[in-house]
């Protein structure tokens, strides 16, 4: 029909009876003049064929632009190793900066790396464990803490023997494992170290009057901080009563809630010389907070956090927090997996390897002598 165009086949696609359709690796033997089987062996690359034959079957492929399907040749065996990284969201400065460790690692010893993310949903995160098992990964980095209630422990133990039946692993990459007999690998930072040494700082600036906020009950990130805290005040002669734990929550929103609601309390006047966030967001939160009833830091409060994230360092005044080695956690998780894959066959155990924190001093803390 006059002034219609008329439009090619696409990539991947050869002109059909009803349109376009799919081309198939038989597509590729007719136009090779080959048989599909010394199709099959030219891509797989690690059969032998002639050259003559190896040269008709690319020219084909390429003539056809035709697409190896990935999945079929995982399933094969010989197709590229994959590994997947499961976090939390992608746009975390920490989250980011493990999988960018897991993808650099992985694919400088050959692997392709997929990542995911669930956003705080736990349902969504046990099945994308489940759909990275389907897919048939090297292994799975699973990264950041949860609460692990018994439901929880009993799905992600299922997954995990799972895996390491289908011959895959399963890597917690900044979190423990929730028991000692799940066949994991564990790669993780020493989070209650940092917080007892962060909170030392403080102690030894002379506060006394500390508060910690930002809790999430039950949570594998958030308890092993809040323990550091009181066993630093412990250590340091301070009785239990001057521990100070509020808020409920981390990040920025949360941070900025949860301080307007303590010094609405106390109408501005605060009885703490200190605040130690739980993380640099809600710290950050808790400064604008601060700002709003006139209070400054460091002179009316000082203020650390925890992570070390990027804008720590641009706050005003810079933040004095714990440095987490989050990029090569991700990297020590594919070094882990891999270390135990190339050791060879033999029953899953644990294996836990731990880094360390250290803390970033800035200047959001006071010294009171």
């Amino acid at each position: 029909m006059a002034g219609m165009a008329q439009t090619s086949p696409g990539p991947g696609t050869t002109a059909g009876g009803n349109g376009t359709r799919r081309v198939t690796i038989r597509d590729v033997a007719d136009r090779a003049g080959v048989s599909v089987a010394t199709v099959s062996r030219v891509l797989a690359g690690n059969y032998p064929t002639s050259a003559a034959a190896r040269a008709k079957v690319l020219r084909a492929v390429k003539d056809l632009d035709y697409v190896i399907d990935g999945r079929a040749r995982a399933l094969a065996g010989t197709g590229p190793k994959t590994v997947a990284v499961i976090v939390s969201s992608v746009d975390s400065a920490f989250y980011a900066s493990v999988a960018q460790g897991v993808e650099q690692e992985a694919a400088a010893r050959g692997r392709l790396c997929m990542v995911c993310s669930h956003g705080g949903d736990e349902a969504r995160e046990l099945a994308l464990v489940q759909m990275m098992r389907e897919q048939r990964c090297e292994f799975v980095v699973l990264v950041g803490g949860a609460v692990e209630d018994e439901r929880y422990q009993a799905r992600l133990g299922e997954y995990a023997h799972g895996l390491a039946a289908a011959g895959s692993r399963l890597v917690l990459c900044g979190r423990p494992a929730p028991s000692p007999d799940m066949p994991v690998l564990v790669v993780e930072y020493d989070n209650e170290a940092g917080a007892y040494a962060i909170t030392s700082h403080l102690l030894s600036a002379g506060h006394r009057d500390i508060l910690y906020f930002g809790t999430m009950p039950g949570h594998t990130t958030t308890e092993p901080r809040i323990a550091g805290y009181r066993r630093a005040l412990a250590d340091h002669g301070l009785p239990s009563s001057a521990e100070r734990v509020e808020g409920i929550g981390v990040g920025r929103a949360h941070g900025y809630a949860n301080m307007r609601q303590i010094l609405a309390g106390c109408d501005g006047r605060p009885d703490f010389t200190a605040v130690f966030a739980g993380d640099d967001q809600a710290a950050a939160g808790a400064m604008a907070a601060m700002r709003e009833y006139g209070l400054r830091t460091p002179e009316d409060i000082s203020v650390v956090g925890y992570n070390n994230d990027g804008l720590a360092q641009d706050l005003n005044p810079p933040l004095t927090t714990v440095n987490i080695p989050a990029y090569e956690l991700g990297r020590e998780a594919v070094r882990l997996a891999l270390a135990e894959e190339s050791a060879g066959p033999r029953t899953p155990t644990q294996s836990r390897h731990l880094l360390g924190t250290h803390t970033v001093l800035r200047a959001s803390v006071r010294h009171l002598r």
